[in-house]
């Protein structure tokens, strides 16, 4: 009679949990810092993530970088001497999307708690790489919600195939802005845009007075 065979030895290698970056940068996504975040990274990253999961009209998908640009001069009308250091953060309010992709609202919450930390952890040290706090001021993240639900109405209406009254009851009817006419770029062209007024901000923040009121 043969010996019972013996279980299998179980794998002690632990699962990757690095990416490596067109940079060179291996990005740790259980404990990211903010020495292997790189803008150039964050650009192409977004330039190549669709928004409403590529649900669009037109030839091109309507990218996170496109729509992270919109949501910067969104708040900027809304609040037109905000600081750059703000501005900024309103550019990459959705930047650790350049790791994670661009999930809809309604999957972020079938994954509840365990997305919201992870995706915390990496936008903390996106915020620290440009000089930014980890944890924005209340009436920073609020400025911001707003312009983000505004820039979703204007998305949804023009290219999701949203209707005005179901875009509205969903995210609620933009006021006080002028019309913006949306049209999607190539990922070259939308990751240029984005990388431009990065600097462009990066800039103004550099020249700014530390001591800037928030909000």
């Amino acid at each position: 009679m043969a010996p019972p065979k013996k279980p299998a030895p179980k794998k002690s290698k632990t699962p990757r949990a690095w990416q490596r970056m067109l940079s060179g940068r291996r990005l740790d996504l259980l404990d990211p810092s903010p020495f292997d975040v790189e803008i150039e990274d964050i650009a192409h990253g977004l330039a190549r993530v669709a928004r409403w999961n590529g649900q669009t009209i037109g030839d091109e998908p309507f990218s996170v970088a496109e729509h992270s640009v919109l949501v910067e001069e969104i708040c900027h009308r809304l609040r037109p001497g905000w600081p750059a250091k703000w501005r900024l953060a309103a550019l990459l309010h959705d930047a650790p999307e350049y790791v994670i992709g661009d999930m809809i609202s309604p999957f972020k919450a079938a994954l509840g708690y365990d997305y919201k930390s992870f995706e915390h952890r990496l936008e903390s040290a996106i915020h620290l790489r440009f000089g930014l706090p980890a944890d924005l001021p209340k009436t920073v993240e609020s400025l911001i919600k707003r312009a983000d639900r505004a820039s979703a109405f204007l998305e949804a209406t023009q290219l999701a195939g949203f209707s005005d009254e179901e875009a509205a009851a969903i995210f609620g009817r933009p006021r006080g802005l002028t019309p913006t006419k949306l049209k999607p770029l190539n990922p070259t062209a939308a990751q240029a845009l984005f990388l431009k007024r990065f600097k462009s901000l990066l800039k103004s923040t550099e020249q700014d007075s530390p001591a800037s009121n928030p909000g």
